[in-house]
């Protein structure tokens, strides 16, 4: 019998060893070498990025009431508002980086935090709740996919779900809320993701009346909470005692719901910036140990959202 050998068509080349095996990494773990300096599971850790849209077209010609803005609005004082806060965030060391691209429909689409929710993994992206606001998450997924970053989903089917429906507590804890912006199936893709990197939901109900959860509850630090009380159910204020945060209580409806007080972004721990026009919220957290940080914001807040909502965070350190 003729003996095989190597290169005929009856031998075996083996690839030998560990050819055969895959890397057995996270993509969390990976995150750096193959996608970017990308991340986030934190609400006050220091901000090292965040995704914005500096408002376009979209705000120079259109009927406020059908967007459900407050009131109509001042494009340039709205723009200089929006930029001052993006220079601010570059004074302290944070990219800021812009969706490029937008409809001229969607004045709505500055309020990036609803678009994008940021994992260790990657980018979930959402879907609005308004027809208003629908399509305004394809330019987000097209600036997140020009940037290297991860979508690990994309909510679809009869789902909706807005990114400040949820509150990073720990890399393993978050808070979830569904209502108006958020329904079951929405939060039901959502948790389906957090839950597959060991993150551990807490769930809340958003009162009639209230968009999203950051409007009422927000973190500033690791031992910190500052809410409004009337719009925060009792276990969510006392799951976040037992878990040894110090419960701070905005005095004032007005700033809550005009000035968008509670709506700030800590941008370390115990370090903030606000909208200005909130003595009470900024005296009560100064006095509990919070550096608090004041900017002009009173003509983007008409279109009902603040600071926290106009900044989808990308990366956070851990």
């Amino acid at each position: 019998m003729e003996k095989c050998t190597a290169g005929s068509p009856e031998s075996f080349d083996p690839l030998g060893g560990d050819l055969w095996f895959p890397k057995e990494t996270t993509t969390e773990e990976e995150m750096l070498d193959y996608w970017g300096d990308w991340g986030c599971s934190s609400e006050y850790e220091p901000l090292k990025a965040v995704l914005m849209r500096r408002p376009g077209k979209e705000i120079d010609d259109f009927d406020y009431r059908e967007v459900r803005f407050r009131s109509a609005v001042d494009p340039e004082i709205f723009r200089r508002q929006h930029d001052g806060l993006a220079q601010f965030y570059r004074s302290h060391g944070i990219k800021v980086y812009y969706v490029e691209e937008q409809r001229p429909d969607k004045p709505n689409a500055v309020f990036c935090r609803d678009l994008c929710l940021m994992t260790p993994e990657g980018a979930i992206v959402c879907r609005p709740a308004l027809e208003a606001r629908r399509g305004e998450e394809a330019a987000v997924a097209r600036q997140l996919a020009a940037l290297n970053i991860p979508i690990v989903r994309t909510i679809v089917g009869d789902g909706y779900f807005e990114g400040a429906n949820v509150m990073w507590i720990d890399r393993r804890t978050a808070i979830l809320a569904l209502g108006s912006r958020a329904n079951r199936s929405g939060a039901e893709q959502v948790a389906f993701e957090l839950k597959r990197m060991g993150v551990e939901l807490v769930y809340m109900q958003t009162p009639c009346g209230q968009a999203h959860i950051d409007g009422v509850f927000n973190i500033a630090g690791p031992e910190t909470v500052y809410m409004y009380p009337p719009q925060v159910p009792y276990d969510i204020s006392a799951f976040m005692r037992k878990r040894g945060f110090k419960i701070l209580e905005c005095p004032e409806t007005k700033e809550c719901k005009e000035g968008f007080a509670v709506n700030f972004v800590a941008i370390a721990p115990n370090e903030v910036v606000m909208p200005a026009g909130n003595p009470q919220s900024q005296e009560l957290l100064a006095a509990n140990g919070i550096k608090v940080h004041t900017l002009d914001y009173f003509e983007v807040v008409k279109a009902w959202g603040g600071m926290h909502c106009c900044t989808a965070f990308l990366k956070r350190e851990k």
